[in-house]
């Protein structure tokens, strides 16, 4: 779900400094905490105490494995420590999640955001700079989906589709009009497990686009004409607890 929405250049300065602050966290922390304890050795045992050892421990993986695999999630985006910078954007986020399998799971994304400047703008200069601001504001409300497919070791894609009713302002934050707008995402990130696979963290990198976006007001538009109607390379900083 995605975020960021280029509310302003204290924004941008965050994101790296997240970024490269939480990085360690995709080092593995914590080792294993158990391991087999038995070894049955030939002629020191009976078959029939053979056979009842290999059955419990088989009970005991399986039963372990079972434990691990937690199919509900719910989650959160840790930029929303952006709201504590100058200019916030009022970023709040909420997931719930199934695993429907090891590899394979869906979740809904609330979201709501603000920004004051086109969506488009690259990294560059012209990213966060006051002469792109619209004159006034957008707040967008929306629930999307989300489909998560882990690849190889806790590395992931994703495909999200989020649905938000736009409210335009101006620099009073004045209502003018609103709009619609389908913002959607692909992602790619790592998902490490923490505390005993209880909680995760997933830092990512996405490409952003948004196809649809209707009754957007001239002056806003005018704006949005300048830039493309995706980004590229998107940080994100996910979070959540399984159960």
């Amino acid at each position: 779900m995605p975020f960021l929405v280029q509310p302003s250049r204290f924004i941008a300065r965050f994101v790296f400094k997240a970024v490269f602050a939480f990085a360690p966290l995709v080092v593995p922390l914590f080792p294993a905490v158990a391991q087999s304890a038995a070894t049955a050795t030939a002629g020191s045992a009976t078959p029939a105490l053979a056979t009842t050892t290999a059955t419990t421990t088989a009970t005991t993986t399986d039963t372990t494995a079972s434990d691990a695999f937690r199919r509900h999630f719910v989650g959160s985006s840790l930029f929303m420590a952006a709201n504590f910078l100058p200019n916030p954007p009022s970023f709040y986020q909420l997931n719930y999640g199934y695993r429907l399998s090891p590899k394979h799971a869906i979740s809904i994304e609330a979201i709501t955001w603000r920004y004051t400047a086109p969506l488009g703008i690259p990294w560059g200069p012209s990213f966060g700079a006051i002469e792109e601001e619209y004159p006034g504001s957008v707040r967008g409300v929306g629930l999307g989906v989300v489909y998560q497919r882990f690849l190889w070791r806790g590395f992931y894609a994703s495909a999200h589709a989020l649905p938000l009713l736009q409210r335009y302002a101006d620099t009073k934050g004045k209502h003018i009009q609103s709009g619609f707008q389908l913002f959607t995402t692909a992602r790619a990130g790592y998902q490490r497990q923490l505390f005993s696979n209880h909680w995760f963290i997933e830092p990512s990198v996405a490409f952003t686009a948004w196809p649809i976006n209707t009754n957007v007001p001239s002056a806003f538009a005018t704006l949005d004409r300048k830039w493309s109607r995706y980004f590229l390379f998107e940080p994100g900083l996910h979070f959540g607890r399984r159960f």
